[in-house]
């Protein structure tokens, strides 16, 4: 198989890992082919729970600084012989992590590239875009404008 025919992952592959680390592990394993229908799946890096630091900047512009901790896990996934799988997944959801790191060896699979993306991919970052536009609308119907009155000259 050349290179043109396969599907180019470096491209893509940043939009989708940002997707499936959003998604839920019921999303994600409603659209996941039967396991009996996949090569062997070999876990190159076992699910695991760490913390990563979260960073924050006072009003998105100022000098960054530490926010806190976060859980966060990771996993490695192959399929087959095919490609490597990743995963990163705030939380402590070992599996959530396993399936979205399936996912993404998938995805960078030409078999099963096509119909993951149409079936699984495109779907949860339109729901996950629709969610933040309504999130926003949320927080701008909250909105107070702040302004001071200038009293006469003294």
């Amino acid at each position: 198989m050349t290179s043109s025919t396969l599907p180019q992952p470096h491209m893509e592959r940043p939009a989708w890992l940002a997707v499936l680390a959003r998604a839920s592990l019921q999303q994600l394993e409603a659209k996941l082919p039967p396991r009996d229908a996949l090569p062997a799946v070999t876990q190159v890096r076992a699910p695991e729970v760490g913390m990563v630091m979260l960073r924050g900047r006072v009003g998105g512009t100022g000098n960054p600084f530490n926010l806190g901790e976060a859980s966060v896990v990771r996993c490695a996934v192959r399929v087959g012989d095919g490609p490597l799988g990743v995963a990163y997944a705030l939380g402590r959801d070992k599996r959530r992590a396993e399936v979205a790191a399936l996912c993404d060896a998938l995805l960078q699979d030409p078999l099963h590239h096509d119909h993951l993306q149409q079936t699984l991919v495109q779907p949860l970052a339109q729901a996950q875009a629709q969610s933040k536009v309504h999130a926003q609308d949320q927080v701008a119907q909250s909105k107070v404008e702040f302004f001071t009155l200038v009293r006469g000259e003294a």
